[in-house]
């Protein structure tokens, strides 16, 4: 039987990426991320591979949204899990110039969406005894990079999050993926980063690129697929691209 996981953040990117390989692999896949035009297509794309795929569109840290993902998932064969890619990162001002609204939203992409999936994904897994849990963190987590401060806000504590859920529920393998620099709309975003911290932002992401430093989102894609089935082995652990 097929395994269906729950991929957010799926309409670009890393998680474009991912969903086509995951596909690939002989998953079937319930796909969320913000934006629908987008995330229809890339459900079009599944489905051409053979994959059975659903989609809901909208942000995972709201509740119905991230319930609606659990119950499609469940009505699909083989709920096993799902992996939380989506994330904001609103790049330039200083943290104390980011406006209220942008800052919440970081938090809610990256942090409250993790958990709302956990909240609804997490008893029914448990209940069947096993499952996966997968969160796309970040080296932002344990930095200081001035014009990011929200985003490394969130992602530390998504992370924290990851290691909290495989501390309560050995059951389900959960594990960090950090996928290393890789050329998304939010490498291109920071590199062309307006506000106070806008200079050393511009200054650290430029030179990922001119410094040929970043991988395709196939790669890190690809890399966490070849992870999956080691995913026991990196419970309440970070994961990289390295790894694979």
């Amino acid at each position: 039987m097929r395994k269906t996981l729950i991929l957010t953040g799926a309409s670009r990117g890393i998680g474009r990426a991912l969903a086509l390989e995951l596909a690939r692999a002989g998953y079937n896949l319930v796909l969320n991320a913000r934006s629908e035009g987008p995330l229809r297509e890339a459900l079009e794309e599944v489905r051409a591979l053979g994959a059975k795929a659903e989609m809901v569109a909208g942000s995972a840290g709201k509740r119905e949204v991230a319930e609606a993902l659990v119950e499609k998932a469940k009505a699909l064969e083989g709920f096993y899990g799902y992996i939380h890619n989506a994330g904001v990162l609103h790049p330039g001002p200083f943290l104390f110039e980011l406006a209220e609204e942008l800052f919440l939203e970081v938090l809610e992409a990256n942090l409250l969406a993790g958990y709302q999936l956990a909240r609804f994904a997490y008893p029914y897994l448990k209940a069947q005894g096993e499952g996966l849990a997968v969160y796309v963190g970040s080296g932002a987590a344990e930095t200081n990079l001035p014009g990011i401060g929200a985003y490394a806000v969130a992602k530390a504590a998504e992370e924290h999050l990851a290691r909290q859920l495989a501390a309560e529920a050995p059951e389900v393998a959960c594990f960090i993926y950090r996928p290393g620099v890789v050329e998304t709309e939010m490498q291109r975003a920071a590199r062309e980063a307006q506000g106070g911290a806008a200079p050393v932002l511009q200054r650290v992401f430029r030179g990922y690129k001119e410094e040929g430093r970043l991988l395709s989102p196939e790669e890190a894609a690809k890399a966490l697929v070849r992870l999956l089935p080691r995913a026991r082995s990196f419970h309440g652990k970070i994961a990289t691209w390295r790894d694979a």
